[in-house]
């Protein structure tokens, strides 16, 4: 099952994707072309389903919710772009192809990056959105997905992960700086699914507390892998967290008791499932496929 609703959601979310994205006109062929390059080639998508599939185990309908789905792969595939940037981690590879900005350079990489973010807003306040679920719960999912993407979510994780390299920090804001900067995108997705069905704060905060843990788990596997794993397998550079001196779960913890924090946060995770009863069996598959992956 997990196979077959993961493809039909990767399909439709490829599908609404391209439908968004600009020709190469000859005014921006560089930035179209750059958009395209990294929003349309490779990534599990998995932030997206997680707002499709949030928002049908609270009752919604995920086909009328694309437009905010395909809103969120923006934000987080522009955060992807400018990670890369030499002024960022400077990282050359991502999903096995050169990173956008050697491919297209760095002003052209930098302005596709703000374009997708940008078009994220203009998606989520567009008619077609509006219309699919009500002025009220359009406004509510953009209003999540900006402050979770902003300063004080993702860009704030970013901001302390490029203040803490070769600098000695706590567990504690190790913690912390992925809680922003890769659980607070996994969490506005899964809130959104729930405000965008019509759910209760009750199963806003369950899906909340759920991403915590599997935003964390999730991104200690991150750090494992890199260890552990090739470029081959990853379609990334690997060991450069140790070769930019950079704090990680493995580098304070260990490889094996990194692996059994993450046991233990996917094991929480999968448990604040269970509020949403039988219907979340697919998320508690998916959950513990992504917090066990080897790529």
């Amino acid at each position: 099952m997990t196979e077959e609703r993961l493809q039909y959601y990767q399909t439709m979310l490829e599908a609404k994707l391209n439908s968004y994205l600009p020709e190469k006109g000859p005014q921006q062929a560089d930035v179209a072309a750059a958009m395209r390059y990294s929003l349309l080639e490779g990534g599990k998508r998995i932030r997206p389903i997680l707002l499709l599939e949030f928002c049908r185990v609270c009752g919604g309908d995920p086909e009328k919710v694309l437009p905010f789905a395909c809103a969120v792969e923006m934000i987080h595939t522009y955060s992807l772009i400018h990670d890369d940037l030499p002024c960022m981690d400077d990282d050359n590879m991502r999903r096995g192809r050169p990173s956008n900005h050697i491919m297209f350079g760095e002003a052209s990489a930098l302005l596709a990056g703000d374009a997708l973010l940008t078009m994220a807003f203009e998606i989520m306040s567009g008619e077609e959105a509006v219309n699919a679920v009500g002025a009220e719960r359009a406004i509510k999912a953009a209003n999540i997905l900006a402050f979770r993407a902003g300063a004080a979510g993702m860009i704030g994780g970013q901001q302390i992960d490029l203040m803490s390299e070769g600098r000695g920090i706590t567990l504690d804001i190790l913690r912390t700086m992925d809680e922003k900067k890769t659980g607070a995108l996994i969490s506005a997705a899964c809130r959104m699914g729930c405000a965008l069905a019509g759910a209760g704060a009750e199963k806003e905060e369950a899906a909340g507390r759920y991403a915590w843990a599997m935003g964390l788990a999730f991104q200690i596997v991150d750090d494992i892998l890199d260890a552990t794993g090739t470029e081959e397998e990853l379609g990334k550079p690997v060991h450069s967290d140790a070769g930019r001196d950079k704090n990680t779960y493995v580098s304070f913890l260990g490889l094996s008791e990194a692996s059994t924090e993450a046991q233990r946060l996917t094991k929480a995770a999968v448990d604040e499932l269970d509020s949403f009863g039988a219907e979340a069996i697919f998320l508690k598959e998916l959950t513990e496929e992504l917090c066990t992956r080897r790529k």
